[in-house]
């Protein structure tokens, strides 16, 4: 089973933001509600929790990169 990491919505009027850190690496073990990463977006810099534990099988986006809301940032098995 696997669980995907989405880009949430920061705010009503935030449509987009930017990855600033990966605190973990691909193939890191995870745990729910851990620090993930930090996205960055005009407004307020957060941090973004694991929704599930397990192995952190994918990272699909990069540091620096601007994603919209609703992306898929990364899965989790």
């Amino acid at each position: 089973m696997s669980t995907e990491v989405v880009m949430p919505r920061m705010g009503e009027t935030v449509d987009e933001g930017t990855v600033n850190v990966w605190h973990r690496a691909q193939g890191d073990q995870v745990t729910e509600g851990e620090p993930l990463l930090e996205i960055g977006t005009d407004k307020v810099d957060t941090d973004i929790p694991a929704p599930a534990s397990g192995t952190l099988a994918e990272i699909r986006v990069a540091v620096d990169e601007i994603v919209p809301v609703g992306t898929v940032l990364a899965v989790i098995t």
